[in-house]
């Protein structure tokens, strides 16, 4: 099991979306329940004022909460990406950052939920940061959940 998030954590830095966009993952627990994210500026992911083109932002928040919920709800969960908002708060003018964190109170939520009903959509709330920690972004992530048949 360590030896695919070794994988995971090795591989997903050199995939194509995040290598154009300079998205590289830092941090991802064992437990799949907390990963850090960073996207330098570069000539790939500067818009026209010179600042992080707002669709890299997104592509750097887009699959952890899907891939951390699939790792700890197990195989008869489905979970996909439904939808997103993004709000820019302040050019991102140098590296950005952002963190990922899925609680035991999450998942008690989620299960407690689809014992009820069967499917639900789970909003996730996600902050860029600046290095020195100033908000460039809120991203709300909408996640599609069900019970497998």
């Amino acid at each position: 099991m360590r030896l695919r998030q070794l994988f995971l954590e090795k591989v997903i830095n050199f995939y194509g979306p995040f290598l154009g966009a300079g998205v590289k993952l830092h941090k991802m627990t064992k437990d799949y329940r907390y990963a850090r994210v960073s996207m330098k500026l570069t000539f790939y992911n500067k818009n026209y004022m010179g600042t992080q083109f707002g669709g890299s932002l997104y592509a750097m928040v887009d699959p952890w909460y899907m891939l951390m919920l699939i790792k700890n709800l197990g195989p008869e969960y489905i979970v996909w990406d439904k939808a997103a908002t993004i709000n820019f708060r302040k050019p991102g003018k140098g590296t950005v950052f952002a963190e990922f964190n899925l609680t035991e109170d999450h998942l008690k939520e989620i299960r407690a939920t689809l014992v009820a009903q069967n499917k639900m959509d789970y909003i996730f709330k996600v902050e860029i940061k600046d290095k020195d920690g100033k908000l460039i972004a809120e991203v709300d992530k909408v996640l599609y959940i069900r019970k497998k048949a």
